[in-house]
């Protein structure tokens, strides 16, 4: 009972970090604010391990969250930007490849640790996907916030500058209805048993991924329809910031200045990568660069949707990159991260310094 007792106040104090961060109106708040928090619990001494059982639920929550996006609306909208959509691909492998070029060439991170900080965006797949497989939390979290950061920061003045026109567009999966109950016990339990399939690949983060996979399919053929509840999407979140949070918790402070430095080159040689595929994205798209930077910017989906809307540009345009760089990440992602780990299973698992 006392063991009970532990995870809930856990849980709770999680939540409160979470509802603290939204309501300052931070970036990524219910998954940055619940692992801050329980970070910070941790030094009680009360903090407790999360159950395998809560991580796997975690997973299956955000997993199915994450395909819900994938509407016959969002697919539509994919054919209308097929040069651009192509060149976000090439610029997301580009953004990924110089950046971990650079963290592992110059700042001595392990080709994982390196990649897993260098994907733009997706940042709750990708740090499940760190956690999982027991990557260094710790500076890749510092790189991935910071870079999201910066960029809340300085793109408004970048589009301000650039003197952007005022578009008008509507948020992708807007208006959607609430999932039925028995489309998300499908997408659940579909998910589930994909992941436990793929855990036996030993694929990164199976049952995030085998989530994911169930709820695009099932959403894109329209065999289900809406979106997770949002406080069970929250509640997932709030989790996965829990486990987060228990790696987070062995971060050596002499790592993070090191992790500092080396996320604000990594940041400037991806923003500049991004920039050139935006001028042409621009000009293969016939929309404005303003436009194109925040579709190309290597940030989350809900912080550049929004930061368009905010900055009176095209949220349609801006949301479907993102979301096709959103989903796309989650799918490939694990399994380049356990390629990655089996080639350097003989190294040792140390944390980066």
């Amino acid at each position: 009972m006392r063991l009970i007792l532990a995870h809930l106040a856990q849980i709770l104090v999680a939540g409160l970090g979470g509802l603290l961060f939204h309501s300052l109106g931070v970036p990524a708040a219910w998954l940055s604010g619940s692992a801050i928090a329980v970070v910070l619990w941790g030094l009680t001494g009360w903090a407790v391990l999360m159950p395998k059982a809560l991580t796997d639920l975690a997973m299956l929550v955000s997993g199915a969250t994450m395909g819900a996006a994938v509407t016959p609306a969002a697919i539509a909208a994919i054919s209308r930007y097929p040069a651009s959509l192509l060149l976000l691909v090439i610029g997301v492998v580009a953004i990924s490849a110089g950046s971990a070029f650079w963290l592992t060439r110059v700042s001595g991170w392990r080709k994982d640790d390196a990649v897993l900080a260098s994907v733009p965006g997706a940042l709750s797949t990708v740090m499940a996907v760190a956690a999982d497989r027991n990557a260094s939390v710790g500076p890749i979290a510092i790189v991935q916030n910071m870079r999201l950061f910066a960029l809340i920061a300085l793109l408004p003045s970048a589009i301000v500058l650039s003197g952007s026109g005022v578009h008008t567009g509507a948020l992708i999966g807007q208006g959607l209805p609430i999932e039925s109950p028995g489309s998300m016990a499908f997408v659940l339990l579909g998910g589930l048993v994909i992941g436990t399939l793929l855990a036996r690949l030993n694929v990164a983060a199976p049952i995030l991924l085998g989530a994911t996979l169930v709820s695009t399919i099932s959403h894109a053929t329209e065999f289900a329809s809406g979106v997770i509840p949002p406080v069970i999407a929250t509640m997932g979140l709030v989790l996965i910031g829990i486990f987060i949070a228990e790696r987070f918790r062995n971060l050596d402070p002499a790592t993070i200045r090191p992790a500092l430095m080396a996320g604000l080159s990594s940041f400037a040689i991806g923003m500049g990568i991004a920039a050139a595929f935006a001028i042409l994205a621009s000009w293969a798209s016939g929309v404005t660069f303003a436009d194109s930077l925040i579709a190309f910017a290597p940030g989350g989906l809900e912080a550049m949707t929004v930061l368009a809307l905010i900055l009176g540009l095209d949220p349609l345009y801006v949301g479907i990159h993102h979301l096709v760089r959103f989903v796309g990440i989650g799918l490939t992602v694990p399994f380049v991260v356990a390629w990655l780990q089996r080639r350097d299973r003989p190294k040792s698992r140390d944390i980066i310094t």
